[in-house]
């Protein structure tokens, strides 16, 4: 009997290290068969390494996606580059004569129809003898002047093509002080290096404004902007964040000696430029035929200080002819006119561009003072 004991001790000693060996020989079967397999699928895990490190890229180029940013890319294609010639008359150093010249101007557009019309500045093609469009594909076409008006700087072109992207024309009632836009265009003939158009951003700075006029042109009502505009840009669009347009690209305010921006641009709003646009593809003109029958002297100081007015802005009407519109509407001399409609009118030469925002058969509302008071006179203007 105590020979059996130990004997039976031993045998489960000999069991329980065997069970372990092949406990411990199965569990490298396995990691055999796990590393076998690792290395088999190994393609594919490099594969899913590529994926997850595109998706990283992608993710990061979604977030630099911005309103501004898709807002370019949706408007690019709609803007041109365009190449005037104009002729230009020189005098010679002694005055001997007056010679012409053939000289080259360049400027922007925006396509504003998918049958090739475009929209410019009358400054930039209006008096052109030939104008040529390049598009962001690189083609030119020859451009044709449909018609041109040189009070509102506007101007229509057409090329002969179809089915062309074009702008999207947003309401300028609607635009707000603040507000981010996008000024696209060719300035200093950059579009011709790369056939892509140059982009600025920046807000609205201010609406209505009225700058007086430049060679027989009237900037009334115009968008002032901090969006970088320069030589060049004329003609081009002035977009919001929806890609519609708001605005062309007209003028910009300088410093001294300087012909470069400074923070200063201006923009005709597009609810003129629709108005015009219509009128010149209907008529091939704007048609400014009408009369008023008044005579009017800018105010100066010492107008000002005879008729003890407060400030020296207005024009005094100095005379009202018989049965004209003006007498009609119960106008007098020494009434000073302050605006019409929702016009400020602070002299003569912006009374005069504030007129041309009209037509015959107008009814428009004239603020005057007469005196110490201030009153409304309705004026309907008739046909020269």
């Amino acid at each position: 009997m105590n020979r059996t004991k130990p004997i039976i001790i031993s045998i489960i000693i000999t069991l329980l290290v065997a069970s372990a060996v092949f406990a411990l020989f199965l569990n490298n079967q396995g990691n055999s068969r796990s590393t076998l397999s690792t290395l088999l699928s190994n393609d594919d895990f490099q594969a899913a390494q590529v994926s997850n490190k595109q998706q990283i890229q992608d993710d990061i180029s979604n977030s630099r996606q911005t309103i501004i940013t898709k807002t370019v890319k949706e408007v690019s294609p709609v803007v041109v580059g365009i190449t005037v010639t104009q002729i230009q008359q020189y005098t010679d150093f002694f005055r001997l004569f007056i010679y012409d010249q053939r000289v080259q101007g360049l400027g922007s557009g925006v396509i504003i129809s998918p049958d090739g019309y475009i929209l410019t500045n009358d400054h930039v093609a209006g008096n052109a003898i030939e104008a040529t469009v390049t598009m962001t594909d690189g083609s030119q076409h020859e451009a044709k002047i449909v018609g041109s008006d040189p009070a509102s700087d506007i101007c229509i072109l057409k090329i002969d093509a179809d089915n062309l992207p074009y702008i999207k024309l947003g309401n300028s009632d609607e635009i707000l002080i603040g507000e981010w836009v996008i000024a696209l265009g060719n300035p200093f003939g950059l579009f011709d290096i790369n056939d892509q158009p140059t982009v600025t951003v920046g807000v609205v700075s201010a609406k209505g404004m009225n700058l007086g006029s430049s060679e027989n042109r009237y900037y009334v009502d115009m968008l002032q902007t901090d969006a970088a505009i320069n030589s060049g840009n004329s003609g081009g669009p002035l977009v919001n964040a929806y890609g519609e347009l708001i605005g062309m690209n007209t003028l910009i305010f300088t410093a001294q000696g300087s012909t470069g921006n400074v923070g200063v641009g201006f923009a005709i709003p597009v609810n003129k430029i629709k108005r015009i646009v219509d009128e010149i593809k209907n008529n091939g003109k704007v048609d400014r035929e009408f009369v008023t029958g008044l005579s009017i002297q800018t105010i100066d100081p010492r107008i000002a200080k005879a008729y003890n007015l407060k400030s020296s802005q207005g024009v005094i009407i100095t005379q009202v002819q018989k049965n004209s519109p003006a007498d009609k509407a119960g106008l007098e001399v020494y009434d000073i006119i302050l605006g019409i409609n929702n016009y400020k009118v602070t002299n003569e030469t912006t009374l005069i561009g504030v007129l041309k925002e009209f037509r015959a058969g107008d009814i428009i509302d004239i603020k005057i003072q007469r005196d110490s008071d201030t009153i409304h006179k309705k004026m309907k203007l008739e046909r020269r």
